[in-house]
């Protein structure tokens, strides 16, 4: 599929507003990553990531050879290199005179604390370690961790890494049958949960559901290891251990093994798929030096004095990537939260920025417009004058979103000051669960921000939009956004499934990686996502971006959040079905005079064509805990059927209600 924007749509009359923004000249004089990372990698990308690789990273043997791409699309980095992710997240640190150097400040939701540093992070994951080889653990085995955001969480994953077990970490808010199917597909050996976690106030159970996934038989699982995090009773079986009873008695010394460069590091399933679970495969070597270099340049980490938050899960790659592997592994002091930004109250994540003095503030689009959603009255109340950098992730930001972000958190100078003179800079990355790590992305002493693009491909990474026949496309045209060059930390393949690798990510053009996104690049080259191309709609044969639409609708004054869809019709093809949240309460509003008002504006924005067959006003979008929205639900809704498996939602019951509205005023459209 080639999604083809139409005529004068959003982006065009955004380039003709040719608003960007440079780093200040006192950010750009003292950045961590200047143009010459370009430059350099322009000149030798494969000598470009081995120098990185090497000034980046401790190795126990160095690498011999850079990239082995002689059986693509198997690619092998760092080849005869031995490395220990855990001694580069930890110990090296504490080595190098670190030790009390703050790791982790933990935020739990309901007001508990706890400072780690990395001598005593060290000290935790070598328990940890002793822990789990005591009970049978040994490299290359498998173990699933279906955890809330806890620091055990990260240590139990470093730990693995420093035996060369394999983790394959499970989001908290997935089900016990979820659960079970990834449990399966690694043969884990052994899963480590804990009794439960809070969300919202209340105390949220996990441990009850690995007892569900485990009550059948046929499993490969040995031993649960089980925190205690909330107090709630907690049902033992025979494979059952509490960590306070396992993990404190062990010694504070473990000798760790090196692992060659390409051993496995994690398997991580994708959200959404359906039927077998796709494990995506990362190893070792290059997936580390890609997510250091990425978290260091993107964010400008300074690690002796910045304090860098990602709001992001673990059970996502975003948490493995930047809440694990690549801060630690920079020596970086992070926040680690474990509840939601709302509560108590919807200035929590704003005030835990104050308390700690947040420096890199790292969240996705959906939270940002949520908070617009609040009003700025929140976050102004609190002083954010500490943030130096702030990013994006997880989907396209729209520009309306990027501009409040940047003006309101960005330029926050602490309450009755004046704003800062010069914003903080914004990264809106792109990458994926298989990319493992920033490749598209600006630097921010570099580049001139545009609201809503991501820019620029990360140096030494090679990029491309193209047609369907894999040509190559003028700026301006919109197409399928490819990988045309291996990188280091790519996804080494599905799990136990190298023809679906192979089918999936590599059948469409000859050894290039397609994406599964649709994009564009404007006349200064700088590349616009436009959503997956499977949520590209063709209405009467012309192909218009969801992206496109909802960043349309969010531009309108009265609308502070928005899903798209498109919708089976009998004379168009499909239809564009659209779903807004209101500023403010919208009790007052005639909804009918506004469904048009809204239309009226989208087809203004992009194009008659473009104008939604509906818009229905819904109090909250279905999201999973992560933030991410169920479009697939909003799709059923639209198309008259009931709703499929919602129980993945922060609100599961959110669907019932949109459903209902969706019938009243619409019928079984």
């Amino acid at each position: 599929m080639n999604p083809t924007p139409p005529a004068d749509n959003q982006l065009d009359s955004l380039q003709k507003e040719e608003r960007s923004f440079p780093p200040s000249a006192e950010f750009a004089a003292h950045a961590v990553a200047t143009s010459e990372r370009y430059e350099q990698a322009a000149a030798d990308r494969l000598q470009y990531w081995a120098d990185q690789a090497r000034s980046t990273l401790s190795w126990d043997t160095d690498f011999t050879q850079t990239l082995d791409w002689s059986d693509a699309p198997f690619a092998k980095w760092f080849i005869g290199g031995e490395i220990n992710v855990a001694y580069n997240a930890v110990d090296r640190h504490v080595e190098n005179g670190n030790g009390d150097r703050v790791a982790i400040h933990f935020e739990g939701e309901p007001g508990d604390t706890r400072t780690i540093t990395y001598q005593e992070l060290s000290a935790e994951v070598n328990r940890a370690s002793n822990a789990f080889e005591s009970l049978g653990l040994a490299k290359g085995d498998r173990v699933a961790i279906y955890m809330p955001m806890i620091p055990e969480t990260i240590i139990t994953m470093l730990a693995c890494a420093r035996i060369g077990a394999i983790h394959s970490v499970v989001f908290g808010g997935f089900s016990s049958d979820a659960l079970r199917s990834r449990i399966d597909d690694a043969e884990a050996k052994l899963v480590v949960t804990a009794d439960g976690s809070y969300r919202r106030g209340k105390p949220s159970a996990l441990k009850p559901q690995v007892d569900a996934a485990l009550s059948a038989p046929g499993h490969t699982v040995d031993n649960v290891v089980v925190v205690q995090r909330n107090g709630e009773p907690t049902d033992f079986g025979e494979i059952d251990t509490w960590w306070h009873d396992l993990v404190p008695q062990q010694s504070s010394e473990h000798r760790y093994v090196p692992h060659d460069a390409e051993h496995p590091l994690f398997i991580l399933y994708t959200s959404g798929t359906t039927g077998k679970p796709k494990g995506i495969l990362h190893t070792t070597g290059g997936y580390l030096t890609q997510t250091a270099v990425t978290h260091r340049d993107t964010f400008d980490l300074r690690p002796e004095s910045d304090v860098f938050w990602c709001t992001a899960d673990v059970g996502w790659v975003t948490g493995h990537s930047y809440i694990v592997y690549g801060p630690l592994a920079n020596g970086t002091t992070q926040v680690v939260y474990e509840g939601t930004p709302d509560t108590p109250h919807k200035g929590r994540w704003w005030e835990i920025v104050q308390k700690y003095g947040v420096t890199q503030f790292y969240t996705a689009p959906t939270a940002i417009r949520t908070c617009m959603k609040w009003g700025r009255e929140i976050p102004d109340q609190y002083d954010l004058s500490s943030i130096r950098v702030l990013g994006t992730v997880g989907e396209a930001i729209n520009p309306e979103a990027w501009m409040w972000y940047r003006e309101v958190i960005g330029a926050n100078n602490g309450p009755g000051n004046e704003p800062k003179a010069d914003p903080a800079p914004i990264v809106d990355t792109w990458w994926q669960t298989e990319t493992g790590a920033h490749m598209i992305t600006p630097l921010p002493g570099v580049t001139a921000t545009k609201p809503g693009s991501a820019q620029s491909a990360v140096p030494g990474i090679e990029v491309g939009v193209v047609d369907e026949m894999g040509e190559p496309l003028e700026r301006g045209k919109a197409g399928l956004l490819v990988i045309k060059e291996p990188w280091p930390a790519m996804l080494r393949g599905i799990w136990n499934n190298p023809e679906r690798y192979k089918d999936t990510y590599w059948s469409r053009f000859d050894n290039v990686y397609f994406a599964g996104d649709g994009a564009r690049t404007d006349e200064d080259g700088d590349i616009w996502l436009m959503g997956r191309v499977d949520d590209v709609m063709n209405v009467s044969g012309h192909r218009l971006s969801t992206t496109e639409i909802e960043s349309a609708l969010v531009s309108h004054p009265r609308v502070a959040e928005s899903a798209v869809v498109g919708a089976q019709d009998a004379t168009t093809g499909e239809a564009v079905v659209a779903f807004v949240i209101l500023r403010g309460s919208g009790e007052d509003e005639d909804s009918e005079a506004l469904e048009q008002e809204l239309r009226a504006h989208v087809g203004k924005q992009i194009g008659a064509i473009a104008k939604p067959r509906n818009v229905l006003t819904v109090p909250e979008l279905p999201k999973t805990r992560s933030g991410k929205i169920m479009r697939r639900l909003l799709k059923d809704v639209a198309e008259g059927r009931e709703a499929g498996d919602a129980s993945t939602l922060a609100d599961p019951g959110v669907m019932q209600q949109i459903a209902e509205d969706m019938r009243a005023k619409h019928g079984q459209s």
